[in-house]
């Protein structure tokens, strides 16, 4: 099954667009979980064991448990198996944001896919797509390619200008009709800046299987409505609510497409710290219903 039909399940039999970051830092966890013999799986399992029917995905981070070194990679592994076992329906999302040249990226794509059996890993651009071929030949599995991203420093090199010098590329608009140039539909001045390139580059000319989709931050709205007028009805996933500061209700007017879907909105820590996980996923799955009617 293809990522996005697994996802568009997920979506409709929990109602769901709330993602769960499985961002299980050792040194943050209860102290219930830290005496177990697998402390980050242990977190891990009661987490996704008390919130499964309120997501549409999960996102392990794979920086805290290669931190762990290999101990870390295999509670990360035991995690991924009960998701597998258990919730098979539930999309897993690696967040690892690899890219590299395709030779290295053979490596990557058999420790996800291979060893982990994820669903889904964030890439970044920087190489160019033929560095992320190896990726993005793989048919079943969705890519998310990072374009406005989170972060305060995020507009260093993502808010630059470039400067185009043809305007033939077509941009695709909302209802996924394209036009026939930049002219129009991205700045009178011939001169976008690199995020919005980003998208219009994954969304014409990376996408030939449909596997492909964007990252952007809650934290920037404004931007996420220009993402989402260039890539249609592209998925995108959503980082940033909660302790980033993303507001939900200007992140699901901006992003929502036009079937009242295609995001994938990341909570982490706000939730999977919180005293009553749950409690505090149930609340974000609330807010989120209730603005996208």
């Amino acid at each position: 099954m293809k990522f996005q039909e697994k996802l568009d399940k997920i979506v409709r039999k929990n109602n769901s667009l709330l993602c769960v970051g499985l961002d299980s830092d050792l040194d943050k966890l209860p102290e219930k979980f830290k005496s177990k013999k697998n402390p980050q799986f242990e977190f891990n399992k009661f987490i996704i064991d008390t919130t499964h029917n309120l997501v549409c995905a999960y996102k392990p981070n794979s920086a805290f448990y290669e931190a762990e070194g290999a101990d870390g990679i295999r509670e990360l592994k035991l995690t991924c198996d009960h998701l597998k076992k258990n919730y098979p329906e539930i999309p897993i999302i690696l967040d690892a944001k690899r890219g590299d040249i395709g030779s290295s990226n053979q490596g990557y794509i058999k420790y996800a896919f291979e060893y982990l059996k994820v669903d889904a890993i964030t890439l970044h651009p920087y190489l160019g797509k033929e560095s992320l071929e190896p990726f993005l030949d793989l048919k079943e599995k969705g890519f998310f390619i990072l374009c406005k991203t989170s972060n305060p420093g995020a507009g260093e090199f993502q808010d630059l200008s470039v400067i185009l010098n043809e305007v033939k590329d077509p941009v695709p608009t909302k209802s996924g009709r394209k036009n026939a140039s930049l002219d129009s539909s991205a700045s009178p001045q011939n001169d976008i800046k690199l995020y919005q390139y980003i998208a219009i580059q994954v969304a014409t000319k990376w996408n030939k299987n449909n596997n492909c989709m964007l990252v952007v931050g809650a934290t920037y709205p404004k931007e996420l409505v220009e993402i989402r007028k260039i890539v249609g009805d592209m998925t995108i996933l959503v980082p940033g609510v909660g302790i980033q500061g993303g507001d939900i209700e200007k992140t699901i007017k901006a992003g929502l497409n036009s079937k009242k879907a295609g995001m994938i909105i990341n909570s982490s820590r706000g939730i999977i710290f919180a005293k009553d996980p749950r409690s505090e996923a149930k609340k974000l799955w609330d807010k989120i219903n209730f603005y996208r009617i």
